[in-house]
This record gives C-alpha cells, structure tokens and sequence, in this order.
C-alpha cells in the first residue's frame, strides 16, 4: 500500500490515512471506526503536513491516547509505532523516515494577526475546553453568539475567517480542530479561579479565559471575556439610590 497507513491490531484491517486528516473513535461519522467501549466517539486525529504525520487526542476521551505506551497530546509518529486509543492497539506504517525528534510538535512559530473580535470569539470558543468538566466539546456558534451578545450569522463569518487563518482544512469537526489549534499554541489558557467576597459574589462562574495576542505589549494586561451586558456587582443598586 502507497502511502502512509494505519494497522488495527485486533482485526488485522488495514485502512489508509487521508491526505490531510483522518478522524478515529467509535461514532458512525469518523474515518477509521474502531469498535471498542473505551474508543471515544471523537477520539482522535491523524493529520498528515507534508512528510510528517503526527496524532492529536481530542481530550473528548477519559482514556486518553498512547504513543509506544507514553500518554500524548500531540506527538509526531514515525513508521512502525503502536498507537492505542483507549485499549485499541493500531500499528503505524508506510510513513516515510525523516530527521525529526518524535516529541517535538508541529506547531506554527507565527502565530496569524487577531483582531480584537476574532480574540473574543476565541476565547468563547474554546471556554468550554478550558473547564474542569470532561467529554467537553468546543462552544457552537449559537453559544458563542449569545455570549458575545452578536448575531449567529457575525459570528460564523468570524469562524470562516479564523479557519482560514489558522488554515483549518475543510471537513467535520473545525470548531474542534480550530480549538484544538489555538490551545496547543499557546495563544487561549485557564485562568485561575477569582476569589470574590462573600458580599459582591453573582451567580457567574468566576472561571475566565485568557487569551495571549500575537505581539501582545508587555505591561498591558491581556484581553478578557466575562459575562457580556451582565453590570458590575452593586451598580443596580447604586443606580437607584
């Protein structure tokens, strides 16, 4: 077989990568189905960038992904290794050799120019990623648009924009791959919790996201999302008095 491909060791099947990403989980919608209860739905991507293929868990899975054995996020491959999505054994091959450390990420040194809304609709994007909770899925256009207080239609152009940006290739799951993207960059992390008086407390999450602009000035406190049109704490009141 031409190219690069992945053997399921249980099955003995061999199934070839896409040219550029190949979806793997147990749902009826992916690439590479592999019929396992401990294979998430969504489980993961194999993306291939020119020689290079690498594996990217999805974090939509409790047990996880492994590279020869070692937990991963995102990790180059190399011909012959043993992949295991949950308890499902795939075997690597037909990748081409190249002088590369396989821990290293492949990720983009530059990242693009954001405008301030594309920031926001970033931040809101991937807030539900950035939570505590598991088998979290990125926030939807609906979601975004009621938290930015901005309509669907404003917000999926900004989508189409940031998918072009980040060259997010078309097919399922962008929002996912786009999320996915801007967290392994670096550019979208967890706040730690605020720790607001007893007095002053509202019934909002105190969790926020920040989010780091390409070329951010030292000194300036990066850009923040809270609950939009929500007023401060108190100014009801002193509205009224």
């Amino acid at each position: 077989m031409e190219g690069p491909f992945m053997r399921i060791e249980d099955s003995g099947l061999v199934m070839p990568l896409r040219p550029d990403v190949t979806t793997v989980g147990r749902g009826r919608g992916v690439d590479i189905r592999l019929d396992d209860p401990s294979v998430s739905r969504l489980h993961a991507e194999i993306v291939r960038r020119g020689p290079y293929v690498y594996v990217v868990d999805m974090g939509l899975s409790r047990n996880g992904t492994r590279v020869n054995g070692r937990p991963i996020a995102r990790r180059v491959l190399e011909d012959g290794d043993v992949v295991s999505f949950g308890t499902a054994r795939c075997r690597m091959g037909g990748i081409p050799r190249e002088e590369v450390d396989p821990d290293v990420e492949l990720r983009r040194a530059v990242a693009p120019e954001l405008t301030r809304r594309e920031v926001d609709v970033l931040t809101s994007l991937c807030r539900p990623a950035l939570s505590d909770e598991a088998f979290v899925a990125p926030a939807t256009a609906r979601e975004i648009a009621a938290d930015l207080v901005v309509t669907e239609a404003a917000v999926k152009q900004h989508l189409l924009r940031l998918y072009q940006k980040f060259r997010i290739p078309e097919g399922a799951n962008r929002r996912t791959r786009l999320a996915n993207e801007v967290i392994a960059m670096g550019l979208v992390r967890p706040l730690p919790p605020v720790h607001v008086p007893q007095q002053n407390r509202t019934p909002v999450d105190a969790r926020t996201a920040e989010v780091r602009r390409p070329g951010h000035a030292p000194g300036h406190p990066p850009g923040r999302i809270g609950t939009p049109g929500r007023p401060p704490a108190g100014a009801a009141g002193r509205r009224a008095s």
